[in-house]
């Protein structure tokens, strides 16, 4: 965990919350409850969740609120997303969950100073908002969405970033995928240190 000025939040405007199976990076295919904060500064221009970006557009629920919804579910796994949930300081959220008995795991830009205790990092850096240095090294998967071939030396950089032991993954942007796929599997093929993560949630039409 890494400290930060932020106030720790006793409240968090929430989005939506669901029960699925992850879609992606190294947990794809687990049973997972997701919990989507609103708020976001990145403006990835392909977002598909454009709607999460104004925090105020969502209610604000204390952290026992969303702890005690999690546990209506049977998986040991809670994943927080956004929207760029790092805007929000996630160190009592983590510890509600942790307490409750869940792994934590967090999708993120790394863009704001990371805060709470994970099980899992997942940072997936944009270009419209480069990641904190900060981060780099903690984070257990790198996850680089690819738009168009020349992201392939853009992953290359984060990856020389990131530790030995991070999981790297290449995930064609969805409304390019049939364009970008065989690209990044010709890729992958010269360079096998990188997997395909693809967004099967949206192959098999769950949240």
């Amino acid at each position: 965990m890494t400290s930060t000025n932020k106030q720790i939040s006793s409240a968090l405007p929430v989005m939506e919350s669901f029960y699925t199976l992850q879609g992606e990076g190294f947990h794809q295919g687990k049973a997972a409850y997701f919990i989507r904060l609103g708020g976001c500064d990145v403006g990835c221009f392909w977002c598909d969740v454009k709607e999460s970006w104004n925090a105020g557009k969502h209610p604000m629920q204390t952290i026992d609120a969303i702890t005690t919804e999690a546990q209506k579910y049977p998986a040991p796994i809670v994943v927080i997303t956004g929207g760029e949930p790092l805007m929000h300081n996630l160190a009592a959220l983590t510890e509600s969950l942790h307490t409750a008995g869940f792994k934590t795991n967090i999708e993120t830009s790394g863009a704001h100073p990371l805060t709470g205790d994970w099980d899992w990092i997942c940072l997936s850096p944009k270009k419209f908002k480069s990641p904190l240095p900060e981060i780099l090294p903690v984070a257990n998967e790198l996850k680089v969405v690819v738009y168009n071939k020349a992201d392939f030396d853009w992953a290359e950089k984060y990856a020389a970033l990131v530790s030995r032991d991070c999981k790297l993954f290449l995930q064609p942007e969805w409304d390019k995928s049939s364009e970008i796929t065989p690209h990044i599997t010709e890729y992958i093929k010269a360079n096998p240190k990188w997997e395909l993560s693809l967004q099967i949630h949206k192959y098999i039409n769950v949240p």
